[in-house]
């Protein structure tokens, strides 16, 4: 089956693009979900996760970073034959047991994205052995909570603090293994910055490594946004691609 201009194949199902869209984009607005968790709307594509990687045409692309183009055959959900399932739950469960995610104490869990894709990979265990790091919890500001144990490395609230809020708030440190996020003042509080509750940064962390204080628990379990819909349902119904095939 080969994909019409303007169009591209996902797991056999054609699905329309724009010029200047990804994969990672035209899929989701189309209704098919490819598992991310450092790819937001409104930022630039950052790769880092991997989470989003697919084959394309006979290669392994992050969808986040590659054009879509006419002819592009890809599998999302069967990788040349092997289901993908086992790839992406191995690298959920690295990031659960490369920082503290304890899940029922956290003000984050139902609305936590990285618990919502062990739940879509059918991750049962982490699999490998904890880390267990030692990380600063950081409550020197009087909205924002800052807990690096729950910290994947995404830098949504980099990108989205320099590029949407203009304060630069945050950066990237060290390297490899010792590769940690730090705050942008002398004391390295977050308390000694401008940072507000209403920035962009405060809002696009998919774990609860920054969270608004005073909030906390507010919705009880089964109420919460992946209590009632699995993270899979979040890209629009794809029933009118169903339909295409």
């Amino acid at each position: 089956m080969t994909a019409p201009d303007s169009t591209i194949l996902i797991d056999d199902v054609p699905v329309p693009f724009k010029p200047g869209q990804t994969i990672l984009e035209a899929a989701l607005e189309a209704g098919v979900f490819i598992p991310h968790l450092c790819f937001h709307p409104e930022l630039g594509a950052h790769g880092s996760c991997r989470l989003c990687n697919v084959i394309v045409n006979g290669r392994n692309i992050s969808a986040c970073t590659m054009k879509a183009a006419s002819g592009q055959e890809i599998e999302v959900d069967t990788w040349l034959g092997e289901s993908a399932q086992a790839y992406r739950r191995t690298l959920v469960q690295m990031l659960f047991v490369e920082g503290n995610h304890f899940c029922p104490s956290c003000e984050k869990s139902g609305n936590c994205q990285l618990q919502a894709l062990g739940y879509d990979s059918e991750m049962m265990t982490p699999h490998f052995v904890e880390f267990y790091p030692h990380r600063p919890v950081d409550a020197s500001h009087p909205d924002v909570l800052l807990d690096l144990n729950r910290c994947i490395l995404c830098e949504l609230c980099v990108r989205a603090s320099r590029d949407m809020d203009g304060k630069s708030v945050f950066a990237l440190a060290g390297r490899g293994m010792a590769s940690h996020i730090i705050v942008n003042s002398p004391s390295g509080k977050l308390g000694d910055t401008n940072f507000s509750a209403t920035d962009k940064a405060a809002h696009v962390c998919p774990v609860g490594a920054i969270l608004i204080k005073r909030v906390g628990f507010a919705k009880p379990i089964g109420q919460r946004r992946y209590d009632l819909e699995p993270i899979s349902e979040e890209a629009t119904p794809r029933r009118e691609v169903e339909e295409a095939k």
